[in-house]
């Protein structure tokens, strides 16, 4: 008899950046797949990321993960050199990084990595081009968020078949 996988293998949130909604507007999003040495593959499954602070780089025609914190775990490999905050290269399409690459150097937006998770057992992370926002776009922002929440309490306050 074959075992059938399961639905959920593979796949699934390692981290999400939740700061970057309040920091930026997020415009366009992308899926890169990111070049990983073995004992940050275990690292991330065992959830020791920090990537609030990161952000991607444009490098010699090729998109980088910068900042992106992997803490190692003390059971890895003593013979392995490891360096938590290395830069890791971003796999992405040429046609999407010429994309990328003309949006920050003619448009002057910025790279801000949302998401990683796992996809068919590889870690893939999700960038979106971004644009920071000023003390006022984010009250806005804040007081939109606060009205809609307000709005939904009403609603579901007066129509109690929903």
């Amino acid at each position: 008899m074959s075992k059938k996988k399961s639905k959920d293998s593979g796949s699934g949130t390692i981290a999400l950046n939740k700061k970057a909604r309040f920091e930026y507007s997020l415009e366009d999003r992308y899926e890169a797949g990111l070049a990983l040495q073995g004992w940050e593959v275990k690292a991330l499954r065992a959830g020791r990321i920090s990537f609030n602070e990161s952000y991607a780089i444009v490098r010699g025609g090729e998109i980088f993960l910068f900042g992106a914190q992997i803490t190692p775990l003390n059971s890895a490999s003593s013979h392995v050199v490891t360096d938590d905050r290395r830069t890791r290269k971003l796999l992405l399409h040429k046609r999407e990084i010429d994309k990328l690459v003309g949006a920050v150097e003619r448009e002057g937006y910025t790279l801000i990595p949302t998401a990683l998770y796992w996809k068919n057992n590889r870690v893939k992370c999700e960038i979106a081009l971004a644009e920071g926002k000023k003390d006022h776009d984010k009250r806005a922002a804040s007081k939109e968020r606060d009205w809609e929440r307000d709005k939904q309490r009403v609603m579901r306050r007066h129509n109690p078949r929903a």
